[in-house]
């Protein structure tokens, strides 16, 4: 009889792991599908494109998008925009985040609870863009790439994910490290970060996507075409290509400038950085993530 239930359990068990495994694969195919559409149209001619709009592998697949794309010089403006901010904001953002989180996961620090409450106030409520856009412009910022990394200096809910795993490390490192005469900065450069990798990379790639992806403090805050971010750069290429579109729809379809491949263009341009960083920092994202988002 006991056989009989543990054969019964097994296959009732192996049901839902046939399941789950189709749900996950149709998932999985409907995460996937549109990326490599999008990769095929940016490789597509015009007319492939008009007679197959669900493309996935290109018959005679061709650059001609993306050199429309590299011949625009505004490209590597947006790119060296991009960097520069990365290169500015990221450490900036991370040090403004961990020595925060680290200051409130002190037990002892005074006024622990009513700062902790004021950075979660700002979570739900905000000062607004008007109040912003003032502070920059009466600090001589605006029109600069300094107002972008500024406006967003720090994450508050990457702060909170750094605060609980902060929590997490055992007090007796502290404690024996102020023993040997260790001041705050030493423990929280030579102690704390070390132990904190897998929040630190979470946190990083966090930061590295929001930095990549930056459009919007640009569009409020930087007027001059020399220093604006990629994703400014790409979508006034893509307005501009549009607006070409339409002025050509009596040309030849060869002639035509083909807008949808320049916009899937765009969108591999945009994405495969961040995807070539990502697989580096994979092995410490998980942890990162569930330890940083549960309170210890």
């Amino acid at each position: 009889m006991e056989k009989i239930n543990k054969l019964h359990k097994r296959k009732k068990i192996d049901v839902v792991d046939v399941i789950l495994f189709v749900v996950l694969t149709v998932w999985g195919l409907i995460i996937l599908l549109p990326f490599l559409n999008a990769v095929a149209i940016s490789f597509a001619s015009y007319k492939e494109y008009l007679e197959t709009p669900l493309l996935l592998f290109p018959k005679n697949p061709e650059l001609k998008s993306y050199q429309q794309l590299i011949e625009d010089g505004r490209i590597w403006i947006g790119y060296r925009t991009t960097i520069i901010i990365l290169i500015i904001a990221v450490p900036l953002s991370l040090f403004l985040t961990s020595s925060m989180g680290y200051a409130l996961s002190r037990r002892h620090y005074p006024g622990k609870k009513a700062i902790l409450l004021l950075v979660l106030f700002t979570m739900i409520f905000q000062g607004g863009i008007v109040p912003l856009y003032l502070v920059m412009k009466d600090l001589h910022l605006t029109d600069t790439i300094w107002s972008v990394i500024l406006a967003s200096g720090m994450n508050t809910f990457y702060m909170i994910l750094m605060y609980n795993y902060f929590q997490s490390l055992p007090d007796s490192l502290i404690e024996s490290a102020q023993l040997d005469g260790a001041g705050e900065w030493t423990i929280l450069f030579r102690i704390v970060l070390p132990l904190s990798m897998p929040i630190i990379t979470t946190v990083l790639l966090f930061y590295s996507v929001d930095k990549w992806n930056e459009w919007f403090n640009a569009m409020v805050f930087i007027r001059s075409a020399d220093i604006q971010p990629l994703q400014n750069v790409l979508r006034s290429m893509i307005v501009d290509s549009q607006a070409m579109g339409e002025a050509s729809a009596l040309v030849s379809i060869e002639d035509r400038p083909f807008t949808s491949g320049i916009k899937m263009a765009a969108v591999v341009v945009t994405m495969v950085p961040i995807m070539c960083i990502y697989p580096f920092l994979q092995k410490h994202f998980a942890a990162g993530v569930m330890v940083g988002a549960i309170k210890a």
